[in-house]
């Protein structure tokens, strides 16, 4: 685990995944859901499947706990964020909620 890994768990109670070509912070808001707050993949990387890869580990870690909703977002205004779009709509993810610089999505966890 890196020095940020550890600051993000010890600072927010949040976990991380840790990759050679990328990241994400992951939190359980309550015993059945899981929020997926950020990914980021390395830009060479991009193309390669590795956000799908790190959700899915984040899922089955989910699922272990007994979470039934997955939850993602997306921050209009942020860089990329029509990227980060197409990746949760991609994922399965649908609309479950929005004000106007922040969009919430869901799936369930089966």
């Amino acid at each position: 685990m890196s020095l940020y890994s550890e600051y993000v768990k010890e600072l927010t109670s949040k976990s991380v995944i840790e990759t050679d070509n990328g990241f994400a912070v992951y939190a359980f808001p309550d015993d059945k859901t899981c929020y997926i707050e950020d990914i980021y993949i390395r830009p060479d990387f991009r193309k390669s499947n590795e956000a799908l890869k790190i959700a899915d580990q984040i899922v089955e870690i989910a699922k272990k706990k007994g979470c039934t909703k997955l939850l993602g977002s997306v921050i209009p205004t942020n860089a990329n964020s029509t990227a980060s779009l197409k990746v949760l709509l991609a994922y399965g993810m649908s609309l479950d909620s929005a004000t106007t610089n922040f969009i919430l999505f869901s799936k369930g966890i089966n």
